[in-house]
């Protein structure tokens, strides 16, 4: 299979450029227009600054040339596959492929107690929808399969650079956008070398509600370029980085329950993403399978053996987590139309993202150095 992403020009080699700014190890190569940064103006503070589902061409559509974002925008890069929050942002936070760090999708067949499970929520597929989220105390045991380390712990390890995480969750979460940014502003401006990883939940959240090109992801995507202009004028000897995780199709949706003759051949349910699609299939039945697949799904789907999709490297290079060929069962099913593969298990959400079109592959890479 043609792999499209380009893993030097992705959002590991962005994490990268920055682990090899401030001494740390890295394990991949680094990304040059970042390093061209970090090595011309060689600034005290780093911040990088994600906006989950900004994707370049959608961000582009959403505001004119003469905004912040677009005025700053140094090129174009990847995400990694599949083009997730789950996958891509730790992949930002360690400088790792999702092949190595275990984070493979929204929903991942987590092999060391064989379940399905909603990785961020800590819980089971099926109950990953409810309002009221039930931890599964089997996957909190095993957890630590999956790789848990950052950068911004590796350099508080070290010790000489204070580093620091901001999330709207968590223990001690930042209150919205407007606080956020004072955090980075107030962080930069104590003494010492800083970096700082801020990331923004908006403008996905609202896109899978609305979709990409409404006019409420607009609103916030150029709020959040003014807000961050404005942010710009107040930092002083600081690289401001800013990026997305991936970006946003409107989907259209397959009903998995709605093609029995089909999930009959299954051995459990489906993982990974709507619009990347893991399956595993019960013995003897792949053939079978895959001609029942293409008759339904041929016309948005492409259906890979998973011996192919780990040959191509297809989640990256690197030393393969003992998680991830369980995790990828028998076939992988990618789009690059509209179009979702929703099991009862699934949330059907206007738009989605984790497939292969542009939209959602090619994010922006934004730098400003502020004096």
């Amino acid at each position: 299979m043609r792999v499209k992403n380009d893993y030097t020009k992705c959002v590991t080699n962005l994490a990268c450029s920055v682990r090899q700014y401030f001494e740390l190890p890295t394990m991949h190569a680094t990304l040059p227009a970042l390093d061209e940064e970090l090595q011309k103006y060689h600034p005290r503070n780093v911040v990088v600054l994600l906006f989950d589902g900004m994707g370049a061409n959608i961000m582009e559509r959403a505001l004119p040339k003469n905004a912040f974002f677009r005025q700053h925008k140094k090129c174009n890069i990847y995400t990694v596959f599949p083009a997730t929050t789950t996958a891509a942002t730790t992949a930002i936070r360690t400088g790792l492929n999702p092949v190595e760090h275990g984070w493979l999708g929204w929903n991942m067949y987590y092999a060391p107690i064989d379940k399905t499970i909603a990785l961020f929520y800590n819980c089971e597929k099926s109950k990953g929808k409810n309002k009221k989220i039930e931890p599964c105390q089997d996957f909190l045991d095993h957890k630590n399969y999956l790789y848990q380390g950052n950068t911004a712990d590796d350099l508080t390890k070290v010790g000489n650079v204070s580093a620091t995480e901001l999330f709207p969750f968590g223990d001690h979460p930042y209150r919205n956008l407007k606080d956020m940014l004072s955090q980075i502003e107030r962080l930069c401006s104590q003494p010492g070398r800083h970096y700082i990883y801020a990331y923004d939940e908006e403008p996905d959240h609202t896109m899978h509600k609305k979709g990409p090109d409404s006019i409420k992801a607009g609103h916030l995507i150029t709020t959040r370029s003014k807000k961050v202009a404005n942010l710009a004028t107040k930092l002083h000897d600081t690289l401001l980085v800013v990026v997305a995780d991936h970006g946003h199709m409107k989907s259209r949706h397959y009903y998995l329950k709605d093609y029995p003759e089909i999930t009959a051949l299954l051995a459990r349910t489906t993982s990974l993403e709507q619009r990347a699609t893991s399956f595993k299939v019960k013995d003897g039945k792949k053939a079978e399978f895959r001609q029942r697949f293409e008759i339904a799904f041929g016309k948005d789907f492409t259906l890979y053996d998973s011996k192919d999709v780990i040959s191509s490297k297809l989640f990256g290079d690197g030393t393969e987590t003992p998680l991830f060929r369980p995790a990828l069962g028998d076939f992988l099913a990618i789009t690059d139309t509209g179009a979702c593969l929703t099991a009862p298990d699934d949330k059907a959400m206007p738009s989605n993202h984790a497939g292969y079109h542009d939209d959602e592959i090619i994010v922006p890479l934004i730098i400003k150095y502020c004096e």
